[in-house]
């Protein structure tokens, strides 16, 4: 897996941050879920960079790039950094909080964008109305404002496995993996400090305007509401499909990284 040697650093207006860039062609850039770094993608980084440069950048407030300090948005950060390696317009390929910035990006600055692929998330409006998930988020909440990382990691990692399995079901190296890069990024904050992040709004009735390829991958163990948010958002685009791997929960280039990969792989060849 890539480690913290093969990282370079962009200066920004608010701090350094980081990001891996490896192989060449066309650019792919993954995008990462929240709490965790690039090296969530270790299992696609390596299949893609055989035929793609791939830059997979730590979010602002994640892995080694720099805390926010002042208002922020996502989609700015990615546009700044893509614009200062001449990266654009490039794919973007995101998971769960890495999937909003994606739609994020197209919309806020679709000149950098050429195609996009959200898995686990949608856009930004997205909210889960699952009693099982806002449960969850609530208990996520509560014990990070209490400084409890060892029960907001027990909730994180529930997340991973999804209401209907337990932790102890998964691949034991996908939650030691995930705990790992978790404890990282939690270490970087401290309970109540302000969240500078600027959420952007109003993105579903924009969707329609997204004028490139837009691929969304999906668990089919996620709750209902997204897949069919997903479907939502592969049919309001001119050119979108979504794509279900079955048996897997909010992770599946974890879960399963053979067939997310060939599903990605397809998709970029086809471009």
């Amino acid at each position: 897996m890539n480690g913290a040697a093969d990282l370079r650093f962009h200066s920004s207006s608010d701090g350094d941050l980081a990001y891996l860039d490896t192989g060449s062609g066309a650019p792919v850039v993954l995008l990462h879920s929240g709490y965790v770094d690039h090296r969530f993608w270790h299992e696609q980084i390596p299949a893609l960079a055989a035929e793609f440069r791939v830059i997979a950048p730590d979010t602002r407030g994640h892995g080694a790039s720099a805390n926010a300090t002042a208002p922020f948005r996502w989609a700015d950060d990615l546009a700044e950094l893509l614009r200062h390696l001449d990266a654009g317009p490039a794919v973007l390929v995101g998971l769960s909080m890495g999937g909003v910035i994606a739609t994020d990006t197209v919309l806020e600055h679709p000149e950098l964008v050429r195609a996009v692929v959200t898995c686990g998330a949608v856009t930004g409006d997205f909210r889960y109305t699952d009693c099982w998930h806002k449960g969850l988020q609530a208990e996520n909440a509560r014990t990070l404002g209490a400084g409890d990382i060892k029960g907001w990691l027990d909730a994180f990692l529930r997340g991973v496995a999804g209401e209907h399995r337990a932790v102890a079901d998964l691949d034991p190296d996908i939650p030691r993996r995930l705990r790992e890069m978790a404890l990282h990024a939690i270490s970087k904050h401290t309970p109540g400090e302000p969240n500078h992040h600027v959420q952007v709004t109003d993105s579903w009735p924009r969707v329609p305007k997204i004028d490139v390829p837009v691929l969304a991958i999906n668990g089919g163990l996620e709750p209902a509401d997204l897949l069919a948010a997903a479907e939502r958002l592969a049919r309001e685009v001119p050119d979108g499909r979504a794509e279900v791997v079955e048996g897997v929960g909010h992770y599946p280039n974890l879960e399963k990284p053979e067939v997310f990969n060939a599903l990605l792989l397809d998709f970029l060849r086809a471009l």
